[in-house]
């Protein structure tokens, strides 16, 4: 019998030492060292019979011109929020990591994914929640009265009693179990198309001897499930925990191991909630996609602007309209700025969704070249909608809006901006110009500032496109002070 091995884990990256250590030489996190017990036994390697197993790689080198490129093919959702954010829909055998904090409708999202695919067999396993509890989140969700097919393919039934439907062509699934070796044993008899894990915490390993939870765990049992989707071509869907600092749970290595990961963001006391891509080895990795919680489950919200433009009935000063890009997805966002005297000696500086240093930057450019005297003035600034930007074409809307406040003169409500604002006060050109344009004109808006560096010579842009044809009025200029003159006087 094999001699029991003690090693020790660092709970926040994963590094394995022989010893106890008191600083991670790896993450220089200090008390994290975990003891765990280790005992593999290599024989009991978990087997899952398919079709896609009987091809076997070999393992030579292959030179890159030798080497045949067949076009992936994608499994497209319902949801096209979620396949945007995938990089155009699920490849098979990719393994995805979600994870987002407690209570924020990561289970919710899977499970109404999971109901909303036809034609595909879908094993949601749970290890968390009861199979009734899933049952009655089902009957709460969205679309589900109306797939009759799959509320009758979704039979409460225990883990023994799943067996291979003849007759049926999808269906949603449900397997409440913890163990590996018990979740591919029921893979194998079921076969599923989709494999959705409710989370990888609560799986064991009973090759090795730590709890559930625990980073050797975490790393074994996400390790079987990626030889799973490799060998087998299916995709699986794991749900991680995140811990009080944001991160998910578990070793850093488990976001390396997977193919995507996905970060579910939003407040609980708001209705809209951001699936943001972390890693994606499919498609760009800044992606998003915004989602409104409803009673009746996840309402993709395919105009953003919607949530982020605030309707009024009468101008106000400090509010002004900037254009943004979020992977290829342009949208118009508000913001806000509030400029007020300071009763104490050390003005505030105070800024939400949006870099504090960056906006100190915009501040000395202000005051440096446009000569606004800001240094005694408490400044707020405040990107509506919960969102963060980085961006840095809404410097000039910020700058804008700053200015507004000061002079307490408003801004057209159709008004927008697009450019980046230099030290030296010249207005920078932004990337991929056109699509912010065209956004402003679908919304509505009568004219945006743009930077002349966008327009080389004879109104084309560096792709040659004419942007004369466009209908709203496009204000091109190059320095900071023209910008206010032209809206100020």
């Amino acid at each position: 019998m094999a001699k029991t091995r003690f090693a020790y884990f660092c709970q926040s990256c994963g590094h394995e030492s022989a010893k106890w250590l008191g600083k991670c030489p790896s993450c220089s996190q200090w008390n994290t060292f975990v003891e765990e017990v280790i005992e593999k036994d290599n024989k009991s390697i978990p087997n899952w019979k398919t079709a896609s197993t009987t091809l076997q790689r070999a393992n030579k080198p292959v030179k890159v011109a030798d080497i045949t490129f067949k076009e992936e093919h994608r499994l497209l959702t319902p949801d096209n929020e979620f396949n945007r954010v995938l990089g155009g829909g699920i490849v098979a055998g990719s393994l995805v990591l979600i994870g987002g904090e407690p209570g924020i409708g990561k289970s919710t999202l899977m499970l109404q994914l999971a109901l909303n695919m036809p034609g595909i067999k879908v094993l949601y396993v749970s290890g968390e929640e009861s199979e009734h509890q899933i049952k009655m989140r089902a009957e709460r969700l969205e679309g589900v009265s109306s797939l009759k097919s799959q509320v009758e393919s979704l039979n409460v039934r225990s883990k023994s009693e799943i067996e291979h439907p003849k007759s049926e062509i999808g269906g949603c699934f449900i397997l409440t179990e913890t163990s590996t070796q018990n979740i591919f044993k029921q893979i194998e008899e079921l076969e599923p198309d989709l494999v959705v894990i409710d989370s990888i915490q609560t799986l064991h390993s009973a090759h090795i001897e730590s709890t559930p939870g625990s980073v050797s765990q975490v790393r074994e049992c996400t390790a079987e499930l990626l030889r799973f989707a490799k060998e087998s071509s299916t995709p699986v869907f794991l749900i991680g925990h995140i811990t009080k600092d944001g991160m998910i749970a578990g070793p850093k290595i488990l976001e390396h191991m997977v193919d995507t990961v996905l970060q579910f963001e939003g407040d609980r006391h708001h209705v809209y909630r951001i699936l943001r891509t972390v890693k994606n080895r499919f498609g760009s990795a800044s992606e998003l996609g915004i989602y409104e919680m409803l009673g009746e489950g996840l309402r993709e919200v395919s105009n953003p602007s919607e949530i982020l433009l605030s309707q009024r009935d009468e101008p106000l000063s400090g509010i002004t309209i900037s254009t943004t890009l979020e992977g290829m997805r342009p949208m118009m966002i508000e913001t806000q700025a509030l400029v007020s005297p300071s009763p104490y000696g050390t003005p505030q500086r105070t800024a939400t969704g949006f870099d504090t240093r960056r906006m100190s930057m915009l501040l000395a450019v202000l005051e440096k070249r446009c000569g606004f005297n800001l240094g005694a003035k408490d400044v707020f600034l405040n990107i509506t909608g919960g969102i963060r930007v980085e961006d840095p074409a809404i410097d000039l809307g910020l700058a804008a809006a700053i200015i507004s406040s000061h002079q307490d003169i408003p801004i057209p409500f159709k008004t927008c901006f697009a450019g980046e604002i230099g030290l030296s006060g010249e207005i920078r050109a932004v990337n991929r110009v056109e699509q912010r344009i065209a956004e402003a004109q679908k919304l509505g808006f009568e004219q945006i500032f743009i930077s002349k560096y966008n327009l080389p010579s004879g109104g084309h842009d560096k792709k040659g496109i004419d942007l004369s044809r466009y209908k709203i009025d496009i204000k091109v200029v190059s320095r900071i002070e023209e910008v206010f003159e032209i809206l100020f006087g």
